[in-house]
């Protein structure tokens, strides 16, 4: 049986820090998952491929990443880069998706 990943403030160890990285790693692919299921929807949904790309989308969720950043104490400036690029990672896949249904 697998020991429970410890929460960081209860961390003692380098291998303790290591599983919870680990864990937390396998439980933002699983959300990557299921948010790369919602630029599938959408590519679904949209009835052009020129909506895809939604410039006042991308800055509104990246600003809101940024916000919740700061609230919980971390870096602002980086998380909205890492958004950035999620954001442009999401809108490719869509445009792909978005081409092969409707191929």
């Amino acid at each position: 049986m697998t020991e429970p990943v410890k929460n960081p403030e209860i961390c003692e160890s380098m291998l303790d820090v290591r599983a919870g990285v680990d864990e937390t790693d396998r439980q933002l692919v699983k959300l990557l998952e299921l948010r790369y299921g919602y630029m599938r929807a959408a590519a679904r949904i949209k009835p052009e491929r020129g909506h895809v790309r939604d410039e006042g989308r991308k800055s509104a969720v990246i600003k809101a990443a940024a916000q919740a950043a700061g609230i919980a104490g971390l870096p602002e400036h980086d998380i909205a880069e890492i958004w950035d690029k999620l954001v442009e990672s999401s809108i490719a896949y869509e445009m792909t998706e978005w081409d092969r249904i409707r191929s």
